[in-house]
């Protein structure tokens, strides 16, 4: 069974709130398809879509579809249950997406540029949420940072989705580098903030390079999650490196 996807760019299509039931027959959809590299660049989403309207100026009720509230919760939802099928990535295609999520393509397109930017989404989804700093010194902030770290470990190793997305994405660096760009370099950025914070403070000295000092500090928890994905994830861990790396920086007399 195909779908018919509504239409081509420019042209408008149902309100993404209510739509269609997937009909029968060849689909009269343009734009990205199912042979399109499933990791290459992501196709420019359609020009805004009129809203349909019935009687009175108000959008027809229809049936089939998930509303506007729940289409990114469903897209989501088919992605994971596509790969826990051992649909590898390569062949997730906006299309296969679109399908399985029982929503347009256009629908994609108006929400995610492209397949990177809809699975970095996705990842961002099912990891543990960002880490809220305290506050209350660089040294707590760290180790809240280094705490998420751990945390985001455990996930991986817990989660099959996550070990099997993160293990594929290696080979696409496109994905990569979106992921790096949108997730870990934001994460990082936070640890210099809080090493900076802690040189000007005078907790630390002042002659260190500042990325050179987040590195000592995660290091340690990316060899555990990373190159010794066995390694001990033990509470308390993130304190315990802090305040070894921390006697190393302290101001010398």
């Amino acid at each position: 069974m195909s779908r018919q996807d509504g239409g081509t760019p420019g042209t408008p299509e149902p309100h993404e709130d209510v739509r269609d039931p997937l009909p029968c027959g060849t689909s009269g959809a343009t734009g990205p398809g199912s042979g399109e590299p499933a990791l290459g660049p992501g196709a420019t989403a359609p020009g805004p879509g009129a809203t349909a309207s019935g009687p009175g100026g108000a959008a027809p009720a229809r049936r089939g579809r998930p509303r506007s509230e729940g289409v990114e919760q469903a897209v989501f939802d088919a992605i994971v249950g596509l790969l826990e099928e051992g649909v590898p990535l390569a062949e997730l295609s906006i299309e296969r997406i679109a399908r399985t999520a029982g929503v347009g393509k256009a629908t994609l397109y108006r929400r995610w540029a492209g397949k990177e930017e809809l699975l970095v989404d996705l990842m961002r989804s099912v990891e543990p949420p960002e880490p809220v700093l305290p506050g209350t010194s660089a040294r707590d902030d760290l180790v809240a940072l280094l705490e998420s770290m751990r945390e985001r470990g455990l996930a991986k190793r817990n989660s099959a989705l996550l070990h099997n997305v993160f293990a594929q994405m290696r080979h696409y660096p496109k994905l990569w580098d979106a992921y790096h760009a949108t997730v870990i370099e934001p994460r990082r950025r936070l640890g210099r903030d809080a090493v900076r914070r802690a040189i000007e403070q005078g907790e630390i000295r002042g002659d260190l390079d500042i990325e050179f000092v987040n590195d000592l500090l995660t290091a340690p928890l990316l060899l555990r999650t990373v190159i010794r994905p066995g390694g001990s994830l033990e509470p308390g861990l993130a304190e315990q490196v802090v305040d070894a790396v921390w006697e190393g920086l302290r101001p010398r007399d």
